[in-house]
């Protein structure tokens, strides 16, 4: 229950600083990706904030020698980035820069209701389910991890 709360708490404040910092807006998103044109700035500064909580909040909780709603920290990932990663990203990219959404602002767009938003996430969670084909997986199979994969939140075999 309290992995639950702390995912709900972590999403809530994540929703908002999007929604505060006009995120959620995907012509302030493009005018980020847009650097030939007229640049909007102001995404360098939401993920900046976010790197600096993260920078100074990283060594404190590596002192724990365990997360407060996990029996441990995830595996770091082991290995050089391969053709599945690489394509990934490149979509993810594409999408980003075409729509204007990523993941989190679509999910926390959708209260407003409008058909381009909840096109969007329709067409996200399509493409969620169609990456986990096993002809997209090769021979790994339905959801299988690559291995080195990290597993946040699972207890892993010694």
């Amino acid at each position: 229950m309290r992995l639950l709360i702390s995912a709900f708490l972590s999403g809530l404040i994540f929703a908002l600083g999007l929604g505060l910092a006009g995120m959620t807006d995907p012509a302030n998103v493009q005018g980020f990706l847009d650097l030939a044109g007229d640049w909007d700035y102001r995404l360098a500064f939401v993920m900046g904030g976010a790197i600096a909580v993260h920078a100074a909040l990283r060594p404190l909780i590596l002192r724990r020698a365990r997360p407060l709603f996990a029996p441990r920290f995830p595996d770091l990932l082991q290995g050089r980035p391969d053709a599945k990663l690489l394509a990934g990203s490149a979509l993810f990219g594409v999408g980003w820069g075409l729509g204007g959404y990523c993941p989190g602002p679509a999910l926390t767009s959708v209260a407003s209701g409008t058909s381009q938003v909840l096109v969007f996430v329709a067409a996200m969670f399509v493409g969620f389910l169609l990456a986990r084909l096993p002809w997209a997986r090769g021979s790994s199979g339905v959801g299988a991890r690559s291995p080195g994969s990290p597993s946040v939140g699972q207890p892993s075999s010694p």
